[in-house]
């Protein structure tokens, strides 16, 4: 598994511990499996990081964080796939969002003419928040699963391939699982 990738670029979790705004948090960081990196673990970090990375809320990385602790899965994993969605892609991904909220609530989709102002945005988010968050609700759910999923099997693939390789090196037989 790309481990070593993933290590290189995720925090030491003691160097996490001591920091003077995260010190407070205390036994919640002590867990271990919030920085395990095993199918198990990585795969249920992706999942809450798709979640979280759909749903249209301000501290989309401390909902993430919450929810790897609760679930106790990789935190680092969990909190980076939140960024999908960053300043750069929120609009078009959030009006799929609202797009696919409009088809399964079958309304047509009413945002009249944009305009970069708050009061546009407060004028519009009364008509537009049930479909947006439907469809972010939705899209969300369907993502986590499909990434678990692709992460679980990704990983398996990887695995055999990697005892299929060392079998082949001492030219015997891999085990069939």
């Amino acid at each position: 598994m790309p481990r070593h990738f993933i290590k290189r670029y995720t925090p030491d979790p003691a160097s996490l511990k001591k920091h003077k705004y995260l010190r407070h948090l205390g036994a919640l960081l002590h867990d271990e499996n919030l920085w395990h990196l095993n199918r198990r673990s990585v795969a249920g970090g992706v999942a809450t990081g798709l979640f979280w990375a759909m749903i249209p809320i301000p501290a989309q990385m401390v909902a993430a964080a919450f929810s790897a602790v609760v679930f106790r899965v990789n935190l680092p994993i969990s909190v980076a796939l939140v960024w999908l969605t960053n300043p750069f892609t929120m609009p078009p991904v959030f009006y799929f969002n609202y797009m696919v909220g409009t088809w399964i609530l079958g309304t047509q989709p009413d945002v009249g003419e944009f305009q970069l102002s708050l009061e546009w945005i407060a004028s519009e988010l009364n008509s537009i928040w049930k479909p947006l968050y439907l469809g972010s609700l939705v899209l969300g759910v369907l993502l986590s699963v499909s990434g678990y999923c692709a992460m679980r099997l990704y990983w398996r693939w990887h695995v055999l391939k990697r005892m299929k390789a060392r079998a082949d090196k001492r030219n015997i037989d891999p085990p069939v699982i």
